[in-house]
């Protein structure tokens, strides 16, 4: 589908799933985007940071 130009939402909180089959990653706490990171910059701290209610 993404090969048709097509976007997929993926919801996991399972951040090596999230880095495998995503390009960007959006952290969201309490309704917020918190953070967001592409695969190859996100962090497991960075990650956790946002999904908890820190800010990027």
């Amino acid at each position: 589908m993404t090969a048709q130009g097509l976007g997929i939402i993926l919801i996991s909180s399972d951040l090596q799933e999230l880095m495998g089959m995503s390009d960007r990653i959006y952290v969201m706490y309490e309704g917020r985007i918190t953070g967001h990171f592409s695969r190859n910059e996100v962090t497991e701290e960075a990650f956790m940071g946002c999904a908890t209610g820190g800010v990027q």
